[in-house]
């Protein structure tokens, strides 16, 4: 298996399993965990720095899994909505791939479309 492919599987996998309540949970019990342990470390500078580093640590890594996810679900409804804009026949073919259009190039068909709002 490639490792695009790995980390494809991987980061839908994660993603779903993370996103859940139970993982919710356990995180909330993990920092109660953390919180109950500091009378015993007398409230430590290497106690606090626990809970920091694995928290940045956490937040680093899935930055990049929730973003792996956000550009297959985006990219996946570009083209379920290209699909069904090449299917109307009455829909111009010429916004497939809108994406890709300049910012003034949006602008003006956001313009556009405003005036035919207006005009209907």
């Amino acid at each position: 298996m490639k490792a695009n492919e790995f980390f494809r599987r991987f980061a839908h996998v994660t993603a779903e399993k993370v996103g859940s309540y139970w993982s919710f949970i356990i995180a909330i019990l993990l920092i109660l965990a953390w919180l109950a342990t500091g009378p015993f470390f007398n409230y430590s500078d290497t106690w606090q720095l626990v809970i920091n580093t694995t928290t940045t640590v956490i937040t680093f890594l899935m930055v990049f899994i929730i973003q792996n996810s956000q550009n297959r679900d985006g990219h996946a409804m570009q083209l379920k909505l290209d699909e069904l804009i090449r299917a109307q026949k009455e829909a111009r073919n010429r916004l497939i791939d809108l994406e890709e259009l300049s910012d003034e190039d949006l602008a003006r068909l956001q313009e556009e479309f405003r005036k035919l709002q207006r005009d209907s």
